[in-house]
């Protein structure tokens, strides 16, 4: 009478099986914790950061508008933001919304907007720039050509 074997091999079957479901599990999880762990954190650190940078330069603007002479004059001021959000670079944009001025920070499709508390209605402000370098904020009572 012959003995069967088969238990040794219906067992290596079984763990070439579970082995088999266990590597896809763990390629299915690498490629979706990515985006989640990662980027998303990532992206939700630079809506805050843009939020703060545009108050700064919302505020050095305003700043800049109270000090700013009655009479003929001028006023340059620089001032410095960070080179780069969590290693991406960004633009500020001072531009005219429906609602009044803003500030308007960003990169790719991530955009914060900060209102410039009421000076676009009386004084028109307007520009752009990068975080690399010292940026200039000037007046002119005479207004710009």
């Amino acid at each position: 009478m012959l003995e069967s074997y088969e238990s040794g091999v219906s067992d290596l079957i079984e763990y070439f099986i579970i082995s088999g479901m266990m590597m896809i599990l763990i390629i299915i999880t690498i490629l979706t914790i990515t985006p989640v762990a990662i980027y998303h954190p990532v992206d939700q650190l630079s809506e805050y950061a843009f939020i703060d940078i545009g108050n700064g330069v919302s505020t050095r603007i305003v700043d800049l508008y109270v000090i700013s002479p009655e009479e003929v004059g001028n006023i340059t001021s620089k001032f410095d933001i960070p080179d780069d959000v969590v290693g991406r670079e960004y633009e500020v944009i001072i531009e005219s919304e429906e609602r009044g001025d803003v500030v308007s920070v960003s990169y790719g499709n991530i955009r914060r907007v900060v209102p410039l508390a009421g000076i676009g209605e009386t004084l028109g402000v307007r520009g752009n720039t990068t975080g690399h370098g010292l940026n200039v904020i000037q007046y002119n009572s005479t207004g710009w050509e």
